[in-house]
């Protein structure tokens, strides 16, 4: 993925997490913490009145990864099933980049497509919030030996979970999630994978952004590591996505239960609807609590939509 647009430096962003810049045009304040479900304005408040009661949903946390390349992120916000609440709860930016600067550190980069989406929060992060939906930035490789699994040191993730949870804060994002992907470690002598890596960087994320979320698309020598690490260290993520798509296998990471697991991967453009509907029935029937879907286009594709919402949800989709 080529990257244009620095997010910012490491000294430039540490600051921001004293200081957080929230782009002045976006004035609408994040969602609380914790998913919620449909939540939007309340209508007909007046002398005596009560307010009406947010449309809610029962069923899986449902996830919308967005390739900001070539789609719009506002566009899951326009998903809503049958009694009015959000289709997705978690929209995600796809993607952000972990780059090499001349000194060997870890960078945090955003290509001109991802700078613009953040850059443009009023009207494609903050409606998505006003709904109730979590709005988080996807960090994977760039192919520059640099990513999420060899940090060489704790003092390396950090650094790097600093600008991170500075990039959250400035453009008043809800979390991250990590993929690793595209890293080609050892490229140009960068080290190789280790096992300590994720564990740094998710407990340096987690003490940073408290009540932020932090998912893991579970893939690569770090989803490895985590694998074989402590309860401790899953406990900490919110989700974890099977990374394969039109296929059915859940992330075993210690500490994490089904509840915050997706076996599903969907990818919308690409997987047919039947087998996104198969994939809905398995999840449903073996209790997952996440479904995990990919590559949401622009336009509307409420009928593929629907096919697993019915399942999850008992609902179909409309877009408004």
């Amino acid at each position: 993925m080529k990257q244009t647009t620095k997010l910012g430096i490491v000294a430039a962003l540490v600051a921001m997490v004293a200081a957080p810049m929230v782009p002045a045009a976006a004035s609408a304040a994040p969602s609380p913490t914790g998913l919620a479900h449909g939540v939007g304005a309340h209508h007909g408040v007046g002398h005596g009145a009560q307010p009406h009661a947010a449309p809610t949903k029962t069923g899986p946390t449902s996830i919308a990864y967005v390739e900001v390349n070539n789609d719009q992120l506002a566009n899951v916000g326009h998903y809503r099933l049958a009694n009015g609440a959000n289709a997705f709860d978690v929209a995600i930016i796809f993607a952000a980049n972990i780059n090499r600067d001349a000194d060997g550190d870890a960078v945090l980069y955003a290509n001109e497509n991802v700078q613009r989406t953040l850059d443009d929060a009023a009207t494609q992060i903050r409606p998505l919030q006003a709904q109730g939906i979590k709005v988080s930035l996807s960090i994977l490789g760039n192919h520059q030996g640099t990513g999420i699994a060899n940090f060489p040191t704790q003092a390396a993730a950090e650094d790097f979970a600093a600008q991170v949870s500075a990039t959250v804060a400035r453009y008043g994002l809800d979390g991250v999630d990590l993929d690793d992907e595209y890293s080609d470690y050892g490229t140009d002598g960068t080290p190789q994978p280790n096992q300590q890596s994720i564990g740094w960087l998710v407990s340096a994320l987690r003490a940073d952004m408290p009540g932020k979320l932090i998912s893991f698309y579970d893939i690569g020598p770090a989803s490895d590591a985590l694998s074989s690490s402590s309860s401790t260290i899953g406990s900490q993520l919110d989700y974890a996505w099977n990374p394969y798509y039109g296929t059915y296998s859940a992330p075993s990471i210690p500490g994490l239960g089904k509840d915050r697991l997706s076996a599903a991967a969907v990818d919308i453009q690409n997987t047919p609807r039947s087998t996104a509907v198969s994939l809905a029935q398995r999840s449903k029937a073996d209790g997952y609590g996440v479904f995990m879907t990919y590559n949401l286009p622009d336009g509307d594709v409420s009928s593929y939509v629907s096919g697993f919402t019915n399942v999850l949800y008992g609902q179909s989709t409309i877009h408004e």
